[in-house]
């Protein structure tokens, strides 16, 4: 087994902000009385003057950092994904999307990584909220490599985007970040025959365990990384799920109008593909840590490779 990663996104991605604020002063860092949670510590330190918490006023947190594009700096703001993307989703699509502001936009602590907090600190709607407002990049990484690729790309980029971020650190997906990045490509990161698992952010691990699971049992599972629902790489799903004709969609997230239903809008002309969703059901989710909600859930990678099976059992030939 590889050593355990023990390195969170969020620290992935303050290192990349430090790293390119020093370089240009032009790049801001926003928060919400969350610079602790948003592991931007180093960031405080190195670089005071680019720095600006605007306390629990989210709404402001979001307007602030677009005037500031409109002045032309590069302001990246950070909050919890939760209050981001609900309690100031009016000024994400007015004041950001709308207005093609430069605002890159991360929700820390997605899904349901806050944990016991509970379902005010879940963020289990944000893919649902963001990835249906026009010109809205909205992005989730799936390891620390990916991250530092995402943001580094952000960096260079002119384009509004939110960004989810989970809080603990995961297992790594690549080995190492020599891979080719590009906003709005997916990833195949285990080829397979048999079936398809389409995952997305702290998922994609979970999957690609679970092919390893299934390959003991002869089952050849590929795993797709899809760090993008907007853009929204539809070659790459349809091409995916034509190969295999199983297709097992797996998301931290509600599964109305998230990354199942954006696979499923993908597939809706082709002929001949079963889908199932796995994310989190139509109800508020449980309080708990990650590992005991992913298996509450069926997000685990035992689970999904049950789910494998079971699929493969009613529609394989």
């Amino acid at each position: 087994m590889p050593e355990k990663n023990k390195i969170t996104n969020s620290q992935v991605v303050c290192d990349v902000l430090v790293k390119a604020g020093q370089e240009n002063p032009d790049i801001l860092v926003l928060t919400s009385d969350s610079r602790g949670s948003a592991k931007l510590t180093p960031f405080v330190k190195s670089l005071p003057e680019q720095i600006i918490e605007v306390g629990i006023a989210e709404q402001d947190l979001v307007s602030i950092s677009a005037g500031l594009a409109h002045m032309g700096k590069h302001p990246f703001a950070a909050s919890p994904a939760c209050f981001l993307s609900m309690r100031s989703i009016e000024q994400v699509k007015v004041d950001v999307a709308y207005s093609h502001t430069n605002v890159k936009l991360i929700g820390i602590s997605g899904g349901i990584s806050y944990g016991a907090l509970g379902m005010s600190h879940h963020s289990a709607q944000d893919f649902a909220v963001t990835r249906a407002i026009p010109n809205l990049q909205v992005l989730c990484p799936a390891d620390r490599f990916e991250t530092r690729k995402m943001f580094e790309a952000l960096i260079k980029s002119d384009e509004p985007a939110y960004i989810r971020l989970g809080r603990s650190a995961v297992q790594d997906c690549y080995t190492d970040d020599n891979f080719n990045f590009e906003i709005g490509k997916a990833h195949t990161m285990i080829e397979g025959t048999d079936l398809t698992f389409i995952a997305i952010g702290d998922t994609v691990r979970q999957a690609m365990d679970a092919s390893l699971l299934l390959k003991a049992k002869g089952i050849s599972a590929e795993v797709l990384n899809v760090s993008s629902l907007n853009p929204f790489d539809d070659i790459a799903v349809r091409a995916s799920a034509k190969k295999t004709g199983l297709v097992i969609t797996v998301e931290e997230h509600s599964i109305h109008n998230g990354l199942g239903a954006a696979v499923a809008e993908s597939l809706a002309a082709e002929t001949g593909i079963i889908q199932k969703i796995i994310g989190l059901p139509d109800e508020y989710p449980i309080a708990g840590e990650s590992p005991e909600v992913f298996k509450y859930y069926g997000l685990d990678s035992e689970s999904l490779a049950k789910s494998g099976e079971k699929l493969i059992d009613k529609y394989g030939e």
